[in-house]
């Protein structure tokens, strides 16, 4: 009897486990992100700045914008494929909002300069945000018009701001490559600088320690 008594409990206790702890489980799976896709220039000073952001889940370089499928870097660098460098933010709305990515994105780079972000030229480069919806479409103009009318920069912001085309990941070796190289001459010059600027401005959303 007593055994009887204990297989029907383990019984009882397996059929329990799935409503117990798969909603669990469940809710970690389908907690809400949302995707932002933006060029600044260089994608190695786009993914350095953006994966110090707090409540940034991922920041992967690549290309968006353009037509032929799988772009390699050799065929985007030419500046012929309507390809732009940028680097795809995953987030989380309830920790950081599109907004405050976008004041970032503004403050981190000169998006007044056509086609360049210092020696760096060509369309690839260029100032750009890729809408994934309407409201961030209606945000990224809106904004525009407020640093334009705020006189932030001396020149007219050209900040290009088109539809979500999509998005292919740079090559393994432009992934990371601020942490993997820190000392190489264009980290040291370039995105140094842009991290330093950014930990400054926002220390209120800059990551203590990046993992």
């Amino acid at each position: 009897m007593r055994g009887g008594i204990v297989w029907i409990l383990t019984v009882v206790f397996l059929l329990l486990i799935p409503f117990t702890i798969y909603p669990q489980s469940g809710k970690e799976i389908k907690m809400k992100f949302d995707t932002a896709t933006l060029g600044t220039g260089c994608f190695w000073c786009s993914q350095a700045v953006f994966e110090r952001v707090k409540g940034v889940v991922s920041a992967e370089a690549g290309y968006s914008g353009g037509k032929i499928p799988n772009p390699a870097y050799h065929q985007v660098s030419q500046g012929n494929t309507g390809y732009a460098e940028v680097v795809q933010v995953v987030y989380n709305p309830s920790k950081i909002s599109f907004e405050k990515l976008l004041e970032i994105f503004w403050k981190t780079h000169n998006p007044t300069t056509l086609n360049r972000q210092g020696a760096d030229v060509g369309t690839q480069y260029r100032s750009v945000i890729f809408y994934h919806n309407k409201i961030q479409k209606q945000l990224a103009e809106s904004l525009k018009k407020q640093i334009d009318k705020a006189g932030i920069w001396p020149n007219p912001v050209v900040t290009e701001i088109s539809s979500y085309r999509n998005f292919y990941p740079a090559e393994k070796y432009h992934q990371e490559y601020y942490r993997k190289n820190p000392s190489a001459g264009y980290c040291q010059f370039v995105i140094t600088p842009k991290i330093e600027k950014f930990e400054r401005i926002f220390k209120d959303v800059a990551k203590n320690k990046i993992p």
